[in-house]
């Protein structure tokens, strides 16, 4: 998702302003142009991302992607009525009631905290975020509080994604469970994250005298307040499940993705000696 859909957006607004606009470009290009757009999000004086998206119909390359889809799903409220299969069916502790379409309160998701995240076994996991050939998602909506699973589930029905079910299930559950139930501490307790690093962690960041390199390096337990990333999600997060596996009991990626901000953190951690441990972050 990232910044990507914005260019469309943005596109959609100005097509009729500025002479060849977005026009010179194909849809599928444009889902993917935006670091490349010359008008920039801040442009758009007195009108909000959400406020464009909510009103603009969803062009129909964005069904390609589901991160495409989904952000106009949790944006845009009509759109959300259109993309569910009523009566919807919940599932929860071995008993499924339905909800009616005028029953159905619109959920955000994520939209208004500005980021979302994601859980991998590896980094080459990552690549599937962008495979159009994905017919099937799940949207994790993770109570770490109420060691709960809220799972939306989007099957892609005739080239378009609906949601076809909620499942409620038991964080223990959960084939990450092992790692939630760590990371929920983690995130919480700042003696705990320290206790927690691997000495040393391998770090990325971009280096600060050339907006174009990035520069790698270690860093100590000491060191951790001063690098450690400028989020850390908590008490409820998020996971998309594209269709990648989780098999390796002891290494997750956990991802942090701003909406329109181009934040992106990735942090790796294994489990050693029964113990997990930040070994890698990239900022």
């Amino acid at each position: 998702m990232k910044n990507s859909f914005y260019a469309v957006v943005i596109c959609i607004v100005f097509m009729g302003m500025i002479s060849g606009g977005c026009s010179d470009k194909k849809p599928e290009e444009a889902i993917d142009s935006l670091s490349s757009d010359t008008i920039s999000v801040d442009s758009l004086a007195g009108d909000s991302i959400d406020s464009l998206i909510a009103n603009s119909p969803m062009p129909k390359a964005a069904d390609a992607l589901f991160d495409d889809f989904f952000f106009n799903f949790a944006a845009n409220n009509k759109l959300q009525l259109e993309r569910i299969v009523f009566p919807l069916h919940v599932k929860k502790d071995g008993k499924v009631t339905e909800i009616k379409k005028e029953s159905w309160h619109m959920d955000r998701f994520f939209m208004h905290q500005g980021y979302y995240s994601l859980i991998f076994d590896n980094l080459k996991q990552l690549d599937i975020v962008k495979d159009t050939t994905v017919k099937s998602a799940i949207v994790e909506k993770i109570h770490l509080d109420k060691k709960t699973v809220e799972q939306f589930k989007f099957r892609k029905i005739r080239g378009a994604w609906m949601l076809v079910e909620i499942e409620d299930v038991a964080l223990s559950k959960s084939k990450n469970s092992s790692f939630l139930a760590f990371y929920d501490r983690f995130s919480r307790d700042a003696a705990f994250q320290v206790k927690s690093l691997h000495e040393p962690v391998k770090m990325t960041v971009p280096d600060p005298d050339d907006d174009f390199k990035m520069m790698t390096g270690d860093i100590y337990p000491e060191q951790w307040v001063d690098y450690k990333p400028q989020i850390l999600p908590k008490g409820q997060i998020y996971n998309i499940n594209y269709g990648q596996t989780y098999t390796n009991k002891t290494q997750k990626v956990f991802v942090i993705r701003g909406i329109a901000n181009g934040l992106e953190t990735q942090l790796t951690f294994k489990k050693m000696g029964g113990a997990w441990k930040l070994t890698q972050f990239i900022n």
